[in-house]
């Protein structure tokens, strides 16, 4: 297939934690703010003169200052961006919005803050609650945590009109950019796609990383391109996979996979298209920010949500995911010491197969994989058993 135009540009502003489009942001006055977890409702972040940015440490190798100070047994999502940032690595952030999630992350937030790794001024670190299921209640407590914690602090800090016709512009800017990314990944459902996983990988993560008005451009032109772009007469891939799981920020991740033959035509994982690309339907009767938070709530497949009905929910999601998209199997990956996904786990790769009939490849890994040959080995393996599983489906038929 035709290179995209402007993938070297996407993979260029994933280089480091800051690229490009931030800095040019920042010098028209608007203000970076971190978060990590989509439990932090995105486009709150993107009222008038601020902009997100989904934290990553792309370059990060040793993590052993942060290992001193939160332990080899911690998430290495959490001390790899400790270490970044004790590095210097984000002080270009005006803020860092955190939730409660886990208490790796929690510590690492803690940390940035008490280690003085940020020294602007009006720089500064603020934490919500998450709950474990989603009530009526604790809707409106997520909603009061919001404007307490969040909204409020950034009008006090950063002078951010935080008015519902503020918010209601950039939840218009948000849907933009979410029909643009969900159009973008239809084209996988082709049995043919005009696209790989690799490339959606670039295109969805870039879209967190980058103020939305800077990149938004380059998106759409990227969406017209792909509807005229032609696949290679014959299928590059041997077989087609949801990955499912936490934090893929790592490119590598994605490049290993389809080296080995499978292309993922599903990200439902942290930092993906599932959830986090979903447009936000308001209503003009309730209160904005409690709608956004139930939003965030009911769509989010975290396995933090403890609640049966949300274990359900996450199993479903997969099943429907792996049937829209056409999968032969399902691949749950978990970052190493990752305290939620290792429940998950286990347990869910285990029913996707056994009750659901999906093969499955269960794994966990390193926050970078580079060239993990360990990896390259089970990918190819599994990519073997699902094109034997193929070849015996159609000698039975």
């Amino acid at each position: 297939m035709q290179d995209l135009k402007y993938l070297i540009t996407f993979e260029q502003l994933l280089e480091d934690a800051t690229n490009k489009l931030i800095r040019e942001a920042q010098d028209e006055g608007q203000y970076a703010i971190g978060y990590t977890c989509y439990h932090m409702p995105e486009v709150l972040l993107n009222v008038d003169n601020c902009f997100s940015v989904r934290m990553r440490a792309p370059r990060i190798g040793s993590t052993d200052i942060s290992t001193y100070y939160m332990s080899n047994y911690t998430c290495e999502f959490a001390r790899s961006l400790l270490e970044n940032g004790i590095e210097g690595g984000y002080k270009f952030l005006d803020a860092v919005a955190g939730v409660d999630a886990c208490s790796a992350m929690n510590r690492c937030y803690e940390h940035l803050e008490i280690l003085e790794c940020n020294d602007k001024p009006h720089f500064f670190v603020t934490h919500t609650d998450v709950p474990y299921k989603v009530e009526k209640y604790n809707v409106d407590q997520v909603a009061t945590q919001m404007r307490l914690r969040l909204l409020d602090v950034m009008h006090e800090k950063l002078g951010t009109n935080v008015s519902d016709d503020a918010i209601r512009k950039a939840v218009e800017e948000h849907n933009e950019l979410c029909r643009i990314i969900t159009q973008i990944g239809e084209f996988r459902k082709e049995d043919n796609p005009r696209i790989t996983g690799y490339e959606f990988h670039v295109i969805c993560l870039v879209s967190y990383c980058c103020p939305t008005a800077g990149i938004l451009p380059m998106l759409k032109e990227t969406l017209e391109e792909l509807k005229d772009r032609k696949p290679d007469e014959k299928p590059w891939f041997r077989a087609r996979v949801v990955v499912v799981g936490s934090e893929i920020d790592d490119l590598n991740f994605t490049k290993l996979l389809e080296e080995a033959g499978a292309m993922v035509v599903a990200d439902r994982y942290c930092y993906g298209s599932f959830p986090g690309r979903e447009e936000i339907v308001l209503n003009d009767d309730e209160d904005i920010v409690k709608q956004i938070a139930r939003h965030y709530m009911r769509t989010s497949e975290c396995p933090r949500y403890m609640a049966e009905e949300k274990v359900l929910q996450r199993k479903e999601t997969v099943d429907r995911l792996a049937k829209e998209f056409k999968a032969d199997g399902v691949i749950y990956e978990q970052m190493k010491y990752c305290d939620f996904w290792a429940f998950e786990r286990p347990l869910a790769s285990h029913i996707m197969t056994e009750e659901y009939g999906w093969p499955t490849l269960s794994i966990d890994r390193s926050y970078n994989v580079h060239a993990s040959g360990q990896l390259r080995t089970r990918f190819q393996a599994f990519v073997e058993a699902l094109e034997i599983k193929k070849i015996r489906k159609r000698e039975v038929m």
